[in-house]
């Protein structure tokens, strides 16, 4: 237990440093991003005088590195900014839109975990027969399928064609759970699969591996049922390699969830980026990303602690 602590800790106090780097990356690239952010927040028809104003105000005229360590300071009090004219503070936006894209992950998430799982066992078990070809050739098509053109088909099949689901939209799931439920599904079926898809060959491959081990062989042999050996020892041994696919999968889910939003209208961070973009915000822009772009790191951190925890060879590196 006291080096599995030591390794978590070891994680834990790595986060900053990353925190920081990633904090630079988006600042500086966005500086680099064309558009004056005077004409932006003023107007085409706004003079020069008072663009140079409003410069000055806001910093824009300061070495690059000063900027940089404003931005650092008010990120530090949750400060993001403020959106072009209309004015709406960066950091109330995206903490009323990014709850929408955590569950949008989430479910997505619990869909490929789920689908993989089942899917990958069942493969593991039935080796080389009917049932792991067809999983291969569902498993194959899944990754071959991008999860924007599998929303559209899901949205003229299942939305316009048997009108099941709404075809966009947002219901509070503090409104109506089924109503919450309804506008979600899709969303997270388009995002999730894909996900499934790949990460289904990927629990495949551990399962077989694990299953030609010597002690499975020796734990039949001995006398104890193949479904016990399989659910206790077999499962959580090779749940280590999916796990930590799992985490870089999670950062395509987050990245993934952006772009569904756009297709299915959800007032998410797809859409509050693509606002950004359309407007040339770059606070709004900026923002976001550092939001994504974190949210992914924690993420990432949480799934290294996971994979500790599932793993005890590890704790002895």
């Amino acid at each position: 237990m006291t080096a599995l602590l030591r390794l978590m800790a070891r994680r834990i106090a790595v986060l900053p440093i990353m925190i920081l780097g990633i904090t630079a990356l988006v600042f500086f690239v966005m500086q680099l991003a064309p558009g004056d952010p005077a004409i932006n927040a003023l107007g085409e028809s706004s003079s020069e005088a008072a663009r140079e104003a409003f410069r000055n105000e806001s910093g824009l005229n300061d070495p690059l590195i000063v900027r940089y360590l404003g931005f650092l300071g008010n990120l530090i009090q949750g400060n993001l900014g403020s959106t072009v004219p209309p004015a709406s503070p960066v950091t109330s936006l995206v903490s009323s839109a990014f709850p929408l894209t955590l569950q949008l992950t989430l479910l997505g998430l619990l869909i490929a975990v789920v689908l993989s799982l089942t899917m990958g066992v069942t493969a593991a078990l039935y080796r080389d027969r009917w049932p792991d070809q067809l999983i291969r050739v569902i498993s194959i098509a899944g990754i071959a399928v991008p999860s924007f053109w599998l929303a559209i088909l899901l949205i003229q099949n299942f939305a316009l064609g048997l009108g099941w689901f709404p075809t966009g939209g947002y219901i509070n799931i503090t409104d109506s759970f089924s109503g919450w439920l309804g506008t979600m599904i899709l969303p997270a079926i388009s995002l999730g699969l894909p996900v499934a898809a790949s990460l289904t060959r990927v629990v495949r491959t551990s399962m077989v591996e694990e299953l030609d081990r010597d002690y499975v062989r020796t734990a039949i042999g001995s006398g104890l049922p193949r479904s016990v050996v399989v659910s206790r020892n077999v499962l959580r041994n090779a749940l280590i390699t999916p796990v930590t696919v799992l985490g870089l999968r999670v950062g395509y889910l987050i990245g993934g969830a952006v772009i569904i939003e756009v297709i299915f209208d959800l007032p998410g961070m797809g859409k509050l980026i693509l606002n950004g973009v359309t407007n040339n915000d770059i606070n709004l822009v900026q923002g976001v990303t550092l939001t994504v772009a974190l949210a992914f790191v924690i993420v990432n951190i949480i799934v290294d602690m996971l994979y500790l925890i599932i793993n005890p060879r590890i704790r002895t590196v």
